[in-house]
């Protein structure tokens, strides 16, 4: 069943309905019987949409999209024939309370962030596959993709989805040049360090973003280049994309296949990785105020 329609993460609505017989796959990813943000339908075009559709034989149906306004729900019409009652218009408020971000805990920028180019800070969500940024080493290297995430703030609970704001100057050396607000797992890196923000955080100069101020959603964003870089945010360095962390979970997933096919590999930077306060050198937690928050 295809649906053509838009959805405010609070309700699908749908203005159009096909039937299209198959056969088509849905691929359970990590094989734990359970539909989440993982699986996929269609070769990976389409991933779980977090809605479901209760038919009226009492079954529900999960609901997967393509991140371009298109909807599919897949069924087997030999136990029910849902496209032999299915309305060409309607809605469901079906949602899975617990599946709205990618799996483990979202890695990106907030909206708004400057990016280093060659021509000056760009806003993160500005740039496009092509475009320049800067390296912490100092080169120019091209965007292959822009990543986005929509997190809905009234579902599931506030420390999967609660960012990190470092405020200006918060790292020393005047850096970051303005307040840097991103997701919790995404890395900074320090003292040739690549650190979570979460494990950074002091309780004062970097802090926890109260969800309450930033609405019932916002739109992150995550730099996807060539290789594990090290670009500029706000003039701090911070980690690009690597693929510890599924596409699919991506809005805009089908751009990255539209442009590139097949998903690829991306080796992590040879950086050692802290996820966890209690693994901070000593004389760095004590330079940014962090053995309280600890």
């Amino acid at each position: 069943m295809f649906l053509t329609g838009s959805d405010d993460t609070i309700e699908l609505t749908w203005t159009e309905a096909i039937s299209f017989p198959g056969p088509w796959n849905v691929t359970n990813v990590d094989n734990d019987d359970n539909v989440d943000s993982n699986d996929y339908f269609d070769n990976a075009g389409s991933v779980f949409s977090g809605f479901y559709f209760q038919a009226t034989n009492g079954s529900t149906y999960a609901i997967y999209s393509n991140g371009s306004g298109n909807y599919y729900i897949p069924y087997n019409s030999a136990e029910f024939n849902l496209g032999s009652g299915f309305l060409s218009s309607g809605s469901t408020a079906l949602y899975q309370a617990n599946d709205f971000s990618p799996t483990g805990n979202p890695i990106c920028f907030l909206a708004g962030t400057g990016i280093a180019t060659p021509d000056g800070a760009r806003a993160v969500e500005d740039l496009r596959p092509g475009d320049l940024v800067l390296t912490a080493d100092g080169r120019s290297v091209p965007v292959k993709w822009v990543g986005r995430q929509t997190l809905v703030t009234r579902f599931g609970p506030p420390e999967r989805l609660m960012p990190v704001r470092v405020q200006a100057g918060a790292l020393g050396d005047g850096l970051p040049k303005r307040d840097l607000v991103l997701t919790a797992d995404h890395a900074l890196l320090v003292d040739d360090l690549l650190i979570n923000a979460g494990a950074l955080v002091n309780g004062s100069t970097i802090d926890w973003v109260p969800l309450s101020e930033l609405g019932a959603r916002f739109i992150v964003y995550h730099v996807e280049t060539e290789d594990h870089d090290i670009i500029l945010a706000e003039g701090a360095p911070a980690e690009t994309f690597v693929d510890y962390v599924g596409r699919q979970a991506f809005d805009n997933y089908a751009e990255y296949v539209a442009l590139y096919g097949d998903e690829r590999i991306i080796t992590e930077a040879p950086y050692p990785r802290i996820s966890t306060p209690r693994l901070l050198p000593p004389a760095l937690k004590a330079r940014l105020g962090i053995g309280k928050a600890a």
